[in-house]
């Protein structure tokens, strides 16, 4: 083997090398994240979490549920490391009362509610369907977990409906239950969220009305680093990642304003 030949694969095997422990180093420092996620933010998260683990190495472990459940678990010290609530409220309450680093909230996305049924044309543009009570059942997330499920009620407020529909509604545990039981057809319709039931990778199924804004209280979603994620690059590297580009790329194309 002449000299030029050898000093060829002496380089391949340095570089060889150089990446194997480049990736061992990148795969050592690689962490799980525990992350509460408020229910009609689900989908967004998952495509966010993928895009995550590609760009850091990091995991997020994901549990859905209602924002005033999640208050609930964490202040009986359930293991969540990262809140992403669907209020401002939640996030700012647990760093009072020690569960989340002061100063770390921020509003990752904003909500749009929207009254939606899974029949064609059941829901007219404008909500009238409402003032009009021809169906048995309203779904609406229960107003004391769920934000959406208060925005919704705040809505039927404003358009001076709760006394007339107060026995036509079906409460669901949290937005993704409340989705389901018009998606099954238990309610003809029910308050949700819109990027439940108009994400960018799936075609529009049924029919629905954009809420105006004026109707209820911003649904401001914070984020939260809990204390039990202090420690954890991973907990930071998230909430890094979730004020990024890509992150808030994905973020608006569910439907979510920033």
């Amino acid at each position: 083997m002449n000299s030029s030949r050898r000093t060829s694969l002496a380089w391949v095997i340095k570089a060889s090398a150089a990446c194997v422990l480049s990736s061992l180093a990148w795969a050592a420092q690689a962490a799980d994240v525990q992350v509460a996620v408020a229910a009609n933010f689900a989908g967004p998260f998952q495509k966010l979490a993928a895009e995550f683990a590609t760009e850091t190495g990091h995991h997020a472990i994901i549990v859905t549920g209602s924002t005033g459940k999640f208050y609930t678990q964490i202040k009986s010290g359930a293991p969540f490391e990262v809140l992403l609530a669907a209020d401002d409220e939640t996030p700012k309450k647990l760093a009072e009362e020690g569960l989340a680093v002061k100063g770390q909230e921020f509003t990752y996305a904003k909500g749009k509610l929207v009254l939606w049924s899974a029949k064609p044309g059941f829901v007219d543009g404008k909500g009238e369907v409402l003032s009009k009570g021809q169906f048995e059942h309203l779904a609406v997330a229960n107003p004391k977990l769920a934000p959406y499920g208060a925005a919704g009620m705040e809505t039927l407020k404003a358009l001076k409906l709760s006394e007339a529909l107060a026995s036509k509604i079906v409460q669901g545990d949290n937005i993704g239950q409340t989705q389901q039981f018009v998606a099954t057809g238990n309610a003809e319709l029910g308050f949700v969220a819109l990027s439940q039931v108009a994400p960018p990778d799936k075609p529009f199924v049924g029919s629905m009305w954009v809420v105006p804004s004026q109707y209820y209280t911003p649904i401001l979603q914070d984020a939260a680093l809990l204390t039990k994620g202090e420690a954890n690059p991973a907990a930071a590297a998230l909430l890094k990642f979730l004020k990024g580009d890509k992150a808030k790329a994905i973020i608006k194309s569910y439907g979510y304003e920033l």
